[in-house]
């Protein structure tokens, strides 16, 4: 899960789908590039800013990158 802080004071929260060993950076430039392309309100390209954390699922398991929003 990637959320990202909104100039609109919310934050939006997308699940990423990835292998267990993708790199935080790889997660959040899915999710901020998925919400850019959804044309929500403007989010932090502030890696620093995005929160970023693993629900289920053990072991690197073979995945794509894919976002859905949550």
């Amino acid at each position: 899960m990637v959320g990202l802080p909104a100039r609109d004071g919310r934050q939006y929260v997308y699940r990423v789908y990835a292998p267990r060993d993708a790199l935080p950076g790889d997660l959040f430039w899915a999710a901020f590039h998925h919400h850019e392309e959804d044309g929500g309100p403007r989010v932090s390209d502030r890696f620093d800013a995005a929160e970023i954390w693993w629900i289920g699922g053990t072991g690197p398991a073979a995945a794509e990158l894919t976002v859905h929003q949550y």
